[in-house]
């Protein structure tokens, strides 16, 4: 009787893990309310709830340039119950800036890539600084400050990259987010910002804001006429391929229902109609190539950020 009692209870996990999911998942968005993730994020989160047939709840929890909420994320069980939606920063960059971080890849198993988070500097539209010459002529001239989502964000560290190619240097005021520096940028409290496009799309389109460079490896589409950074002779470039993440030890049928509802997700047309409208360019990667993809990024940042000098602090 043991034995057989002993015989049902290994079964149960397999089983419940073979009717997963079977209650509320949650997608964790780690910036705050109002950038391009939240749309986007939102959207996928309503494809995840139709194809999977359980409520998928998408919350923000922001902070450490997305560090908040992916350490929650990797402490969580790890039973696909609980996701990370973020670009590759707290998980492949934040590990070799930030000492004692308490997460890095091996905290996370990769689902799938979504989009690219094009990063892009941006100015007042009354503003005489038309492109990046202009920028680091200007800042060579007098001091100027810029905002960045937060410490240690690709954005900052992108500007980094034109200091470190240029010589010339910007005092840096890191915020929460985007929407709180583009605000401050707008009422005149910071020369320049260095963002997610999408995020400030709506300034550039009602012609608040001007896009002077990006630093993606090809021009946003939805800007073409905008340079990137090494069109403009600053070898700057600076991607940002946006996924989502399990905590490590996920159980692999979990994985590939989750890859799955992922690959349709992206797909999907109301995914990719709000992408369209928030100017984010859909980048679908595999599990397998995401997890290739945020390896070789951990290992090529360490690289770069030593090169850049960049100490952990």
């Amino acid at each position: 009787m043991k034995r057989l009692l002993l015989a049902l209870a290994l079964l149960v996990p397999g089983a419940a893990r073979a009717e997963f999911p079977d209650r509320p998942i949650t997608i964790v968005l780690p910036y705050a309310p109002g950038s391009a993730s939240d749309s986007y994020g939102r959207a996928l989160g309503e494809h995840f709830t139709r194809t999977m047939g359980q409520p998928v709840v998408v919350t923000n929890r922001d902070g450490g340039s997305g560090v908040v909420g992916m350490r929650f994320v990797a402490q969580s069980t790890p039973d696909g119950y609980t996701l990370g939606l973020t670009p590759v920063t707290p998980v492949v960059v934040q590990p070799h800036m930030v000492r004692n971080l308490g997460i890095g890849p091996d905290s996370f198993q990769p689902v799938c890539g979504t989009n690219e988070n094009v990063l892009g500097v941006l100015v007042r539209e009354e503003s005489p600084i038309r492109n990046l010459a202009d920028l680091v002529a200007e800042g060579r001239r007098r001091p100027l400050t810029y905002g960045s989502p937060g410490p240690n964000s690709l954005p900052q560290l992108a500007v980094f990259r034109v200091q470190r190619a240029t010589g010339v240097e910007f005092t840096h005021v890191p915020f929460r987010g985007d929407p709180p520096h583009l605000n401050e940028l707008m009422a005149g409290r910071l020369d320049f910002s260095a963002a997610v496009v999408a995020s400030a799309s709506g300034l550039i389109d009602g012609n608040k804001l001007r896009l002077i460079a990006v630093f993606s490896a090809r021009r946003h589409p939805d800007y073409p006429n905008v340079p990137t950074a090494r069109e403009q002779g600053i070898d700057a470039q600076q991607l940002s391929q946006v996924g989502i993440y399990a905590p490590a030890g996920t159980p692999e049928p979990v994985m590939a229902r989750l890859e799955e509802a992922c690959r349709t997700g992206v797909e999907d047309e109301t995914f990719r109609r709000v992408a369209a409208t928030r100017k984010v360019p859909v980048n679908y990667m595999s599990r397998a190539d995401f997890t290739a993809m945020v390896r070789s990024e951990y290992e090529a940042y360490g690289r770069i950020l030593r090169e850049l000098g960049v100490q952990p602090e």
